[in-house]
């Protein structure tokens, strides 16, 4: 079945401050997609979810920065990102810019049009916290609640937005979700029907994936605020509609690979050779004799070994590993590409926004440290359930998951070493979610062995991404007040710089982890992966 994504769209906004499942049935507008007169609901709802799941599980921040980040992957051709030479506010700004100019402008475009009808306001609101999830997640303060409120008539102080503090953010987070899982409860019917991309109009699916995101942001919370915490996950357990509780329920953008709208880490493939996977990543996999190694991983052409590359090398030293290393798994490969022929399917491979297998490990840690209304005996359950899920997510089915989960390595532990444990399944678990996957890395230091390489401009893993360049420019003032209310941890000894050091609210206490330690990050002080 053909799938049509949109091409119109809601135009550019004039700054910040003013814009500051089934995809079979999209349509193609005949009108001119820069100057719509009434762009409709389902239009603006599909085209922000496609750019938003574009942007943030894409080939820019996602394949290309925070997967580097968080060592899934190692760069061996042009190892700027993965040295950080390439990843100062220059090169990332428009990650900010363009999320409030597009999927944010239109997502609140959908709730002007729109402010009574649950089947509609609900799964906007859970987007639009989604999106602001990485936002805050990446930069720290950013603007929030005064944001998306200019127009070309409003006063000019409504292009400048002031910086919202992630605490607060974080509180509204709350309130928001909360909000919409009560009201879809009440719901009958999905009023966006096969414009929603991700459950096609099903709103009890919806308010699943608001009660799991709830649980995210919760358990995010836990180094600062164990008792906040501990309150939203039990919060988010019993709310209305419960968390996600198999592969079902998870919240994945199906693309349709005809093309024109492939997934975009198999385009980024079709023409680029430059990822592998990365030493940390393949030890996991090695060690653990992990049945998804095969499909996560391809061979090394060399040899036909499974291998990593390490991370941040210089070009030379890299230049090897092109051969010697493992590429990402066929099955995200769209089959001919500039390096050969790969895989197949990979242009129609979804995207993943929230799964099951991250629900699951939420639980068990939360389980595993007494947190929202869970014991430690539930533990095990929890985690044994979010390997197999993440296992099925990927294809891995029947004896080859019994056999894994019944290595006495893989037995759940009590104590700091079974935290280790959930950490560990958890981030390869979020496997092309580098966003997630290197903010849970900041929050428990686990794998341990993620650090800098040799070349790389930094001795210290990145704690957040530069504000924009465009808001040195148009919000200096608020900007700077942002990053002067920033802790500057253990490495700077200033707040009036805006760096990678600097740590956001729930990236403040990160010793609180028990499975932190010394040396967390830091290219001397961490332990190095095995080749």
């Amino acid at each position: 079945m053909r799938h049509n994504f949109i091409t119109a769209s809601a135009g550019l906004a004039l700054a910040l401050g003013v814009a500051a499942c089934n995809s079979d049935n999209l349509t193609n507008l005949n009108k001119d997609p820069n100057n719509p007169s009434d762009v409709p609901t389902s239009t603006l709802f599909t085209n922000a979810t496609a750019n938003a799941t574009a942007r943030w599980l894409g080939s820019g921040y996602d394949l290309r920065m925070t997967e580097f980040f968080a060592q899934h992957l190692a760069e061996v051709q042009y190892p700027d990102e993965d040295s950080y030479r390439r990843t100062r506010a220059s090169q990332t700004s428009t990650f900010f810019n363009n999320a409030y100019a597009s999927e944010l402008a239109d997502f609140q475009k959908v709730l002007e049009k729109n402010p009574n009808d649950a089947g509609i306001t609900g799964p906007t609101r859970i987007m639009r916290t989604w999106v602001f999830g990485y936002l805050t997640d990446s930069y720290g303060d950013i603007p929030y609640f005064d944001a998306l409120k200019g127009s070309p008539t409003a006063p000019v102080e409504t292009l400048k937005p002031k910086y919202d503090k992630q605490k607060d953010i974080y509180d509204d987070f709350f309130k928001v979700l909360d909000q919409v899982s009560k009201d879809l409860n009440a719901a009958t019917t999905g009023d966006l029907g096969q414009a929603d991309l991700i459950y096609g109009g099903n709103v009890k699916k919806w308010q699943k994936f608001a009660n799991s995101l709830r649980a995210r942001f919760a358990l995010r919370l836990v180094n600062v605020d164990p008792a906040t915490a501990s309150a939203q996950l039990a919060a988010a357990f019993n709310a209305p509609g419960g968390v996600f509780t198999s592969n079902a329920d998870n919240a994945e953008l199906k693309w349709p690979g005809d093309g024109i709208y492939n997934n975009p880490w198999a385009a980024d493939f079709a023409t680029r050779d430059d990822h592998r996977i990365s030493r940390v990543m393949m030890q996991v996999l090695r060690d653990n004799n992990d049945p998804r190694m095969p499909v996560l991983a391809q061979p090394a052409t060399s040899d036909g070994a499974y291998r990593g590359a390490p991370n941040a090398l210089t070009a030379s030293a890299e230049a090897p590993y092109i051969t010697n290393a493992s590429r990402i798994g066929a099955v995200l490969y769209p089959g001919a590409t500039a390096a050969g022929y790969f895989g197949g399917g990979g242009n129609a491979w979804p995207s993943y926004l929230m799964t099951y297998a991250e629900v699951a490990f939420i639980q068990a840690e939360a389980a595993a440290r007494g947190l929202g209304g869970l014991t430690p005996a539930q533990a095990p359950a929890f985690y044994n359930a979010g390997i197999t899920a993440s296992m099925e997510q990927w294809g891995v089915t029947g004896a080859p998951v019994a056999a894994f989960l019944a290595q006495p390595s893989i037995a759940l532990q009590p104590g700091t070493p079974g935290l280790v444990q959930i950490a560990q399944q958890k981030w390869l678990a979020l496997f092309t979610d580098g966003g997630q996957a290197w903010a849970e890395w900041r929050r428990t230091c686990v794998p341990a062995t993620v650090k800098p390489g040799s070349a790389a401009i930094r001795a210290d893993v990145p704690r957040r991404f530069q504000y924009s360049t465009t808001e040195v420019a148009v919000n200096n003032t608020n900007r700077l007040a942002a990053v002067s209310q920033m802790d500057a941890g253990d490495n700077i000894s200033t707040r009036t710089t805006d760096e990678y050091e600097l740590r956001m609210y729930w990236d403040t206490n990160p010793k609180a982890a028990p499975t932190w330690f010394a040396g967390c990050g830091n290219r001397t002080g961490a332990p190095a992966p095995a080749p």
